[in-house]
């Protein structure tokens, strides 16, 4: 593979992570405290959109595996999902409707954003197991992969509120949505499948059973699902904690975010490194510590010095994580390949899928309850004692509280560079 193609491929994760995330951080933000909908019926369609999500991600998966095409078995998915993706996202931002109607507008449109977003990244993803197979190839492969997708956080997260504060949240939709096509787009030009891999012989419900049973699975999955968690709280949770916590301009979400994830971008190498040196599993823990103690100082900071000095720290645990995830899942494939056979890449990722849809939903549990009980009031100008509290938990209490348990999640995991322990 030439440095041009992996480059390409890699870039995908651009578009992946500036849609995932900008969903996560302004979705809720967007819907509650801009057009006005109920934060408790804006929650209920979020936990369908993760219960469908979740649904697909399996589905999807186990299809993808096992229809082989003469132009491979990912790539078919890819090619004729990208730009009908791009475009749904994009009318998220541009609602068609207005009033009472715009809560159904809005459950519409994130379920044929859900069906389209899974069929093409989850199928992006499948393919990077099978494109880089040895340890030192997933982390470069990894840290070039994350470096894009850190990129696509910042457009993502950090750089709306340049672009809806002057040009208003429509603009801000089209503009990432043309270029979240153009992103997706690069990613058939540098992709390569391998055409003759052995297509997995069990059903659907085998193939599931059989996942689940796998030990190595099932415990990287819990833990990736209690970190994912942090990941969707953290966005979602910044535009309150700056607006209401800190009483500055929509503009702060950018520094703060945007000193998160440029703090994360060469820690990726760093991170990458000593995954060659010490093993996935122990550097995943090492950025969980460090991860969960720069959230901390969120519980009680007041000034923006102190949380943008805090955003740094977290982006060098942060970027470790998000290395790591796809490495240690890796892992897990090829064990499960000398298991039984046959490259499983797409329901592995899929029932992984499966979970992390959950705590998008949990996310959006949390938030509601949190912001529904806590005294808090859309576009007030100051907020009760008690909502600011609740925003904190929200931004690292909660976030912490999963760290600590996806910790002892890896430390169980058996899996030690590829051999079972």
């Amino acid at each position: 593979m030439t440095i041009a193609h992996k480059a390409a491929f890699t870039s995908g994760n651009f578009a992946a992570n500036l849609m995932a995330q900008m969903f996560s951080a302004y979705i809720v933000y967007y819907y509650v405290d801009i057009l006005g909908v109920r934060p408790a019926h804006v929650g209920i369609v979020m936990v369908l959109h993760g219960l469908v999500g979740a649904v697909l991600n399996p589905l999807f998966g186990y299809t993808s595996d096992r229809i082989r095409t003469r132009w491979g078995r990912r790539v078919p998915y890819i090619t004729f999902g990208m730009l009908p993706l791009a475009a749904v996202f994009t009318l998220l931002w541009i609602p068609l409707t207005s009033g009472p109607e715009l809560i159904w507008y809005f459950l519409v449109i994130v379920l044929i954003y859900d069906v389209l977003y899974v069929l093409v990244i989850l199928n992006y993803s499948a393919l990077f197991p099978e494109m880089f197979v040895s340890v030192k190839e997933r982390a470069s492969a990894s840290s070039w992969k994350q470096m894009f997708g850190i990129l696509g956080m910042i457009a993502g997260v950090a750089v709306p509120p340049l672009i809806y504060v002057t040009y208003g949240w429509q603009s801000m939709g089209l503009l990432f949505g043309f270029i979240s096509a153009v992103s997706l787009s690069l990613i058939v030009w540098g992709a390569h499948e391998n055409k003759l891999a052995a297509v997995p012989a069990m059903g659907f419900w085998n193939a599931i059973r059989y996942t689940w049973s796998n030990r190595a699975f099932f415990i990287y999955v819990l833990g990736g699902f209690l970190v994912q968690l942090t990941f969707a709280l953290l966005p979602a949770a910044i535009p309150f904690f700056t607006k209401y916590v800190l009483r500055e301009s929509e503009l702060a979400n950018t520094v703060m975010l945007g000193t998160v994830f440029m703090t994360a971008i060469p820690f990726v190498y760093f991170w990458g490194r000593l995954t060659n040196r010490y093993g996935p599993r122990k550097v995943m823990l090492a950025t969980i510590i460090c991860y969960a103690a720069s959230l901390s100082p969120l519980l009680w900071v007041t000034s923006s010095v102190a949380a943008y000095i805090t955003s740094a720290g977290i982006g060098i645990g942060l970027a470790g994580i998000i290395v790591l995830l796809e490495v240690l899942l890796a892992e897990v494939i090829d064990d499960d390949e000398q298991r039984t056979g046959a490259r499983r890449e797409g329901m592995f990722f899929g029932m992984n899928g499966f979970i992390i849809r959950f705590g998008i939903s949990l996310q959006a549990i949390i938030m509601s309850v949190i912001l529904e009980n806590s005294g808090y009031q859309a576009q007030a100008a100051t907020q009760p004692g008690s909502a600011l509290v609740g925003i904190r938990l929200m931004l690292a209490g909660i976030p912490i509280a999963a760290l600590l348990l996806a910790f002892i999640c890896f430390y169980l995991y058996p899996l030690r560079t590829g051999r079972t322990r």
